[in-house]
């Protein structure tokens, strides 16, 4: 089934450890399109500037990315700069630019009328419950949100949940939507706002998901799947959205939905994110082959297995 993303495209200036970046390619929408571009095919839409090249275009096509969705526009592609320095799981803003990105409202070609999947980059509430609203082809979809919306746009956020099927979000914004620091009932808490199931992005730790009672036929009990121990860790820049893309992108290459689906998809997100943190940027993710992800799927399956 093919996948359509919507949101972020930008460039930042990433500082790690492991060195200094500038105007990197990134963005939610990049990451998530060429993690799931390994598995289907991925349509995406978001807004760039004038300084958004063809080059950085092609980094997109050579994944196979439809990208007739991106919008051009006067004035400067988002930027974003931050540091890892002291902390490699939280990252210390130094400087957010929305330019173009500010007044982005998504808008839809026709071609991509028919999409079967759809991914809602973080994005405001209202605009993403738009997009979905005017898509009538869909059969899953997923989404994100953070910090920001559950503050500042929560009763627009609440309506948006009831029309996502997977959210996918961290630790702390889960507890955060569902006021409540207990996790297991602050997913329980969160699934009756709407979604059908919650994935939960522990960083490092790896990610859990919740189902609410019935959904997909696969029962309420939650299933975790680990982190790969990474040596050196890079970049985590773009990270989660890497490991949407690789869950998104798998579930999207199945014909049918049910919990060994799920869990494979839980898995090769990790591979994807896992795989994201290696280089700068969207690097790595330019670069993969398929039998790499294989090969690094199976070393997590390794992980878990118990004679």
């Amino acid at each position: 089934m093919s996948i359509l993303a919507i949101g972020s495209i930008a460039f930042d200036n990433i500082a790690t450890p492991s060195g200094r970046a500038e105007n990197v390619l990134g963005g939610a929408a990049t990451y998530f399109s060429l993690a799931a571009s390994y598995f289907t095919d991925v349509r995406v839409v978001g807004v760039v500037g004038e300084d958004f090249t063809a080059e950085h275009e092609n980094v997109l096509k050579k994944r196979a990315v439809d990208t007739r969705g991106i919008e051009h526009a006067k004035g400067k592609t988002f930027r974003w700069g931050g540091q890892y320095l002291d902390n490699l799981n939280e990252a210390k803003t130094d400087f957010t630019e929305l330019n173009v990105f500010e007044n982005f409202h998504p808008q839809i070609p026709p071609e991509y009328k028919d999409s079967e999947v759809l991914f809602l980059g973080n994005n405001h509430p209202s605009l993403q419950g738009a997009v979905r609203r005017e898509l009538s082809a869909i059969k899953l979809t997923g989404g994100d949100t953070m910090n920001y919306w559950i503050r500042s746009a929560n009763a627009e956020l609440r309506k948006t949940l009831r029309l996502i099927n997977i959210l996918m979000i961290n630790d702390g914004e889960a507890k955060m939507l569902a006021n409540e620091s207990n996790l297991p009932r602050a997913a329980q808490k969160v699934l009756a706002m709407g979604p059908q199931a919650l994935v939960i992005k522990h960083g490092e730790y790896g990610a859990t998901i919740f189902f609410r009672e019935g959904a997909f036929g696969i029962g309420k009990h939650p299933f975790r799947a680990p982190a790969l121990p990474i040596e050196e860790v890079k970049d985590p820049t773009g990270a989660g959205d890497s490991f949407a893309g690789g869950f998104m992108g798998y579930i999207g290459s199945q014909e049918n939905l049910n919990r060994e689906v799920i869990k494979r998809a839980l898995f090769y997100g990790g591979v994807m994110g896992s795989f994201a943190v290696e280089q700068f940027g969207t690097e790595r993710l330019q670069s993969l082959t398929r039998p790499e992800i294989d090969a690094r799927f199976q070393v997590f399956r390794e992980l878990t297995h118990l004679e």
